[in-house]
C-alpha cells in the first residue's frame, strides 16, 4: 500500500504487541518510528515494510527527554509498553505510571492528533495488586495530560510470543504437575494479538471515541482450568493439575522470588490478580466499547492459533506429523 505520510511513534514497538502494531501500521500505510530501549536489537522490524518506512529510535520512558524526542513531528502516538513483573529500575511505577505520564505529556507537546494508551482489563487504582493499581493510576494521568486519549484495556493477550501459553507449555516439558490456582475458577477471554493491533491502527485511523476506555476480549471466556488444559492439549504434554488455594500459591511464588522471572510460574502479584476474573464487562458490552465497535467484528478464538505456536513443545518435536 502507498504511504500515507503521516507518522505515527510507537513506543515499546519492538514487544510482544508492539511488534504488531508497527506491523500493522505499516501494512495500512502509515510511517512508523519505533521508540525501544535498544535500537540496535529492533533491526527485524524494519522488512515488516518497505524501505525506509519502519525506523527504530532509542526512548526510555524513565528518561523523559528521550520520550519527548521519539515524538517530535509525529500525527499520532502509540503507548505498548507494560511489564508483567518489575525487574531492575523497570518498575511498575516507572513503567505504567510514570512512563505513562511522560508519554502523553511529550504526545500533548507535540500536539500530535492522537494518543493510543494501551492498559489492560482490571486496572484500577484501589486494586490490591501492584500491576493493576499502577496502570489504573497510569491511566488517570494519561487522561489527565492529554485530551482526547482512547484507553484500551485488552484481556489475556495470546499469539506466538506470548507469556501464557508458551510459559506453561514450557513448564509441563520438565514438571509433572501444572498449578491449579485457586482451584481454576478465575475467568479469561483472550485476545489475540493481531486483533489487538487491528483495534490499534483502526484507533489510530480514526475510530473509536475521545476520552474513552475500550476493553477488547476474544469470541471465548474460558476458566483458567480450561486453558490450562488446551495448553496440555496443544503441545501433546498432559499433566496432572495441582489443585493449589490461594495463599499456598502465593507462598510458593514468595519462595521462588529469587528465581529469574522466566523460571518462575507466578509472581505473588500474579497471583493477586487471579483473584479477579478477567473479562470484557457488561457495561462495556451495553455501551459499545469493545473490539466490534473499533472495526474487529470477528475476534480470533483460541483454537485458531495457539496450536501452531505450541507444536514446538511436542515430544517428538515440532514436524514429527511430517515424518514417515
Amino acid at each position: 500500500m502507498a504511504l500515507n505520510g503521516k507518522l505515527v511513534t510507537v513506543f515499546g514497538g519492538s514487544g510482544f504487541v508492539g511488534r504488531h502494531v508497527v506491523s500493522a501500521l505499516a501494512k495500512r500505510g502509515y510511517r512508523v518510528r519505533a521508540a525501544v530501549r535498544r535500537p540496535d536489537l529492533a533491526g527485524y522490524l524494519q522488512p515488516m515494510g518497505a524501505v525506509g518506512q519502519i525506523h527504530a529510535v532509542q526512548a526510555n520512558l524513565r528518561f523523559p527527554q528521550s520520550v519527548v524526542r521519539a515524538v517530535e513531528g509525529a500525527d499520532a502516538v502509540v503507548n505498548c509498553v507494560g511489564i508483567l513483573a518489575p525487574t531492575g529500575s523497570q518498575t511498575f511505577d516507572a513503567v505504567h505510571t510514570q512512563g505513562a505520564r511522560a508519554v502523553a505529556a511529550a504526545a500533548r507537546a507535540a500536539n500530535a492528533e492522537r494518543l493510543v494508551h494501551i492498559s489492560a482489563i482490571g486496572a484500577d487504582r484501589d486494586s490490591k495488586s501492584n500491576y493493576a493499581r499502577s496502570k489504573g493510576v497510569g491511566e488517570d494521568a494519561v487522561v489527565a495530560e492529554f485530551k482526547g486519549a482512547i484507553i484500551l484495556r485488552p484481556s489475556i493477550v495470546f499469539g506466538p510470543e506470548d507469556e501464557f501459553f508458551n510459559r506453561f507449555a514450557s513448564l509441563a516439558r520438565f514438571s509433572p504437575f501444572l498449578p491449579l490456582i485457586g482451584g481454576g475458577r478465575t475467568k479469561f477471554q483472550p485476545v489475540y494479538v493481531g486483533d489487538v493491533a487491528a483495534a490499534v491502527v483502526e484507533t489510530v485511523d480514526g475510530s473509536g471515541k475521545a476520552d474513552t476506555v475500550y476493553e477488547l476480549g476474544g469470541p471465548e471466556v474460558m476458566a483458567f482450568r480450561t486453558l490450562l488444559e488446551r495448553t496440555m492439549d496443544y503441545s501433546g504434554r498432559p499433566r496432572a493439575l495441582l489443585p493449589l488455594p490461594f495463599w499456598l500459591a502465593s507462598l510458593q511464588a514468595f519462595l521462588t522470588a529469587p528465581l529469574p522471572n522466566s523460571m518462575r510460574p507466578l509472581t505473588v502479584d500474579q497471583v493477586r490478580l487471579l483473584k479477579k476474573n478477567n473479562v470484557v464487562s457488561e457495561a462495556a458490552e451495553r455501551e459499545g466499547r469493545t473490539l466490534r465497535s473499533l472495526g474487529v467484528p470477528h475476534p480470533t478464538a483460541v483454537e485458531a492459533a495457539v496450536p501452531e505456536y505450541l507444536e514446538r513443545f511436542k515430544p517428538r518435536g515440532q514436524f514429527a506429523h511430517y515424518r514417515v
